[in-house]
């Protein structure tokens, strides 16, 4: 080899050098911030963030290798998610992933600028959240938990399960800015199926006991629990107290039904969270939320259980086991 070779070899070499070290060296460590409407160590709760970090992990996405999150499990305990919210966007993280209906106005009114993304919101344009669904600005996307057409299917539902069914009582909690419009929908279907529909707020297990009881006393009732995270907190209370008064009941999430609740009727929500993790990837990679639309769900179940059905007295018709997408027996 002679010296002007030589010296192109290395300086080729050294050119290179710099180029293949910047290759290995690790991307940035992102970081997503999560708040979740559960307690800590909740099997359902842990589900589905499993659910949303093995899809993140698909995409590439490891945690501890190239991204980190923080989790927070408030609960139903307001003060708790005001302060976890508030401790969470002073630490900027680069997205937040967030669930329950009274949990995201806290943190929008802490952040118009960190990426937020719903798995799983009821109306996020009539609450304010979005400008619309095609488009939302701002800094919030995600998934709605359902179109609220549905609710009038969960009431029609409940009819066909307890066809003596002649009014419902509606339990929400009335902090939660989406309950104006599951009581609208829910009341526009109750007259096409001749029944009638009974506002009953609640803000703990005390006011849904009352509210319960005086179904039991009035017979011929039925009791349709709107998605909040409060019924969502207690729903084994929940549950033992609608079957001690034997009183059927339709449910907006699967546990209520796992553990001996009658019947939901809704979108599959770990399924939410998985698809969650396609929008989180696009923000991390550049994409604005503002610019990537409000999904809806693709699939929706019925849940019955037989053996709560049994209980009380029902007879569950062949065409409505062929219509459920699990019977519980």
């Amino acid at each position: 080899m002679n010296r002007r070779e030589f010296i192109t070899l290395i300086g080729g070499a050294a050119a290179a050098w710099p180029l293949a070290a910047r290759a290995q060296q690790p991307r940035r460590m992102r970081r997503v911030g999560i708040v979740m409407p559960f307690a800590k160590g909740d099997s359902e709760g842990e589900a589905r963030i499993r659910a949303f970090k093995q899809e993140l992990a698909k995409l590439g996405w490891t945690d501890g290798g190239n991204i980190q999150f923080d989790e927070r499990w408030p609960a139903d305990n307001m003060d708790l998610v005001r302060s976890h919210a508030a401790s969470l966007v002073a630490s900027n993280p680069d997205i937040i992933v967030v669930a329950g209906g009274r949990i995201v106005p806290v943190l929008m009114r802490l952040t118009r600028s960190i990426p937020v993304v719903l798995p799983g919101q009821s109306d996020p344009v009539g609450v304010g959240w979005a400008q619309s669904l095609a488009r939302p600005g701002g800094n919030v996307t995600g998934f709605t938990g359902f179109e609220l057409s549905m609710l009038g299917k969960s009431l029609e539902l409940l009819k066909q399960i307890a066809p003596a069914t002649v009014r419902v009582a509606l339990i929400y909690n009335p902090d939660n800015p989406n309950s104006v419009h599951y009581r609208s929908i829910s009341e526009g279907a109750s007259a096409r199926l001749a029944i009638e529909t009974v506002d009953h707020p609640i803000h703990g297990l005390a006011d849904i006991d009352r509210a319960v009881a005086s179904l039991a006393d009035r017979g011929n009732s039925g009791i349709f629990f709107l998605p909040d995270i409060t019924t969502n907190a207690l729903r084994d209370d929940v549950v033992a107290l609608v079957a001690r008064r034997h009183i059927p009941a339709i449910y907006s999430d699967t546990f209520f039904v796992k553990i001996g609740g009658l019947a939901f009727y809704g979108p599959d929500r770990t399924d939410l969270f998985r698809r969650s993790a396609g929008y989180v990837d696009r923000i991390l990679r550049g994409e604005k939320p503002g610019d990537l639309p409000f999904q809806q769900p693709t699939k929706y179940e019925l849940i019955i259980n037989r053996k709560a059905a049994k209980a009380l007295g029902l007879e569950l018709s062949p065409a409505l086991l062929a219509l459920a997408d699990e019977v519980i027996e």
